[in-house]
């Protein structure tokens, strides 16, 4: 009888002797063996590994293509086992439930083996994730992984599993979506050259903006309609998307209308961050990876980059150093460098119609600043100018932060001055906001109403600060017409030939200070000068 303590190494020694034979061989066939016997090797080895293994594997990934689009059928898949991977699966992510701060839900990890059942039959279903293949040089921009879940099943039950079984996945996945579904933000400035995202609980509603009511209805309307025409833009020809341009001075509401959108459609948010984008390329990628039922937003796109300078050609520019250029080019590889013509394929070119049902969305506080190219009908559709807040705005904050609502003695003295200033609904809102418990409505009215009763001093001393420089000017411009018609009267003219100035003798415009003046200039003849 063998001693089973003595079997044990020589065991492991045989299989150990074994496997490095298979990697000698195997090392010899890849150095020796010409690439073309390698490839009809691999394809035989892969016929008989297939004959002799009777399972099929199906490989739902998380991107079509080379990580251009997302697959559609991933999310659902990912909600189906959400239900059943806490059964086999020993680890699991854990996610806030919808609506409910005690419920958490779990899904799959990586690497993990989860089984199910259908009308007898099971299946395995494997999350993973692929690496991309290394670059040949350094990049700022990385690839990133590329997920994936692979369902497993034995051969003799295929047309049923294609069929039925994908099917019951697909619309049980759906239904969990729907129960489960959470708007998102997203944003490309934590990996820059893929989405990433957090819940998006903004909380604003059109109800709460402080606007005039006419102007919110209209946009309700707008974005309503807009929704609901998905056979319109397909029977015109046109990719069903929308553009929006927010324009106003800062604290005017551009991003809580922003959320108020999203809110009322039910989509999600992609915030777009241009100057983490590495070029044109990398921003038609990210539009790609964006879903339907989404909002695309670019915030002060007047300061993201200088897409307005683009156009402008220096023609007298020379380089005197190349020591100075080579600094200039390393600089500008860690710059984004998205161009005008980039962004506006990115609006409305053929890239814009990979995903239906979206919006994009601009904001800026100086629309005079924009390109025309990037705010022409098309491609900004509707222009929303949000200014300073007015009385109606008031009666929608005070209602938000007071619970108060109009008639109330301080409501006419309000209405007064804020009909005579300029003040954003953030400073009326910070007015309105009460500092303490003991803070009542009366209280926080009285603060806005010192707030503007400043504002309205401070307008009426700038208007007399202009109007004493306006008069300063104006004497400053008699004193110079006396002058020129003093020197008018000159005999310096010959009739002969044209004004010192080249100009004709009959009118000389002098503009000062922003004032025109009108000097009309006589002349004698020389023979009046005698």
């Amino acid at each position: 009888m063998m001693n089973p303590m003595r079997s044990m190494p020589e065991t492991w020694g045989t299989v150990g002797s074994a496997l490095l034979t298979f990697i000698f061989f195997q090392d010899m066939i890849r150095r020796y063996c010409p690439r073309e016997l390698r490839r009809y090797l691999e394809k035989w080895s892969i016929k008989v590994s297939g004959f002799l293994n009777p399972y099929i594997s199906i490989s739902i990934h998380e991107y079509l293509g080379n990580h251009l689009k997302p697959h559609e059928a991933y999310p659902i898949v990912e909600a189906y086992l959400s239900v059943n991977s806490s059964k086999d699966a020993k680890r699991l992510k854990a996610e806030m439930g919808k609506d409910n701060g005690n419920k958490l839900m779990l899904s799959m990890d990586e690497y993990q083996k989860t089984t199910d059942e259908f009308n007898g039959v099971k299946v395995s279903w494997i999350s993973g994730k692929s690496s991309p293949p290394p670059r040949p040089m350094l990049s700022y921009f990385p690839d990133p992984d590329k997920k994936y879940y692979k369902l497993k099943f034995h051969r003799q039950y295929k047309e049923m599993i294609t069929g039925s079984y994908l099917e019951h996945v697909m619309k049980t996945g759906k239904e969990i979506q729907a129960r489960n579904k959470q708007r998102k933000l997203y944003t490309n400035g934590h990996n820059k050259s893929c989405w990433s995202h957090i819940v998006f609980e903004h909380p604003a509603t059109f109800n709460t903006l402080a606007m005039d009511s006419t102007k919110k209805e209209e946009i309700i309307e707008d974005l309503l309609t807009f929704s609901k025409s998905k056979d319109f833009y397909a029977r015109i020809g046109k990719a069903w998307k929308r553009g929006y341009l927010l324009y106003g001075p800062p604290g005017t509401g551009k991003s809580t209308m922003i959320a108020a959108m999203a809110n009322l459609l039910d989509y999600d948010v992609y915030d777009l961050e241009l100057t983490s984008v590495k070029d044109n390329t990398e921003l038609r990628r990210l539009l790609t990876e964006t879903t339907s039922k989404s909002i695309v937003v670019i915030e002060d796109i007047d300061c993201s980059l200088d897409l307005t300078g683009q156009r402008k050609k220096n023609k007298n520019k020379k380089t005197t150093d190349e020591s100075e250029k080579r600094k200039k080019d390393t600089k500008e590889e860690s710059v984004s460098k998205v161009t005008l013509s980039g962004l506006l394929n990115f609006i409305d070119g053929l890239w814009s119609a990979c995903a239906g049902e979206r919006l994009i969305v601009f904001t800026t506080n100086y629309v005079n600043k924009l390109d025309p190219a990037l705010t022409r009908r098309g491609r900004m559709d509707k222009h929303i100018e949000l200014s300073y807040c007015k009385y109606e705005g008031f009666k929608v904050l005070a209602k938000n932060y007071l619970e108060i609502e109009a008639p109330h003695p301080l409501f006419p003295k309000v209405e007064a001055l804020i009909e005579e200033v300029e003040i954003t609904p953030a400073d009326v809102a910070e007015s309105l906001m009460p500092k303490s418990a003991k803070d009542g409505p009366a209280k926080c009215l009285l603060n806005l109403i010192h707030t503007l009763e400043k504002c309205k001093e401070l307008k009426d001393r700038n208007q007399q600060d202009r109007s004493f420089e306006f008069v300063k000017e104006e004497s400053k411009i008699k004193k110079l017409n006396h002058v020129m018609v003093a020197r008018s009267w000159e005999p310096f003219y010959d009739s002969s030939k044209e004004d010192y100035d080249g100009l004709p003798p009959v009118k000389k415009t002098v503009t000062m200070t922003g004032l025109e003046l009108k000097i009309e200039r006589r002349f004698r003849l020389e023979t009046e000068t005698h």
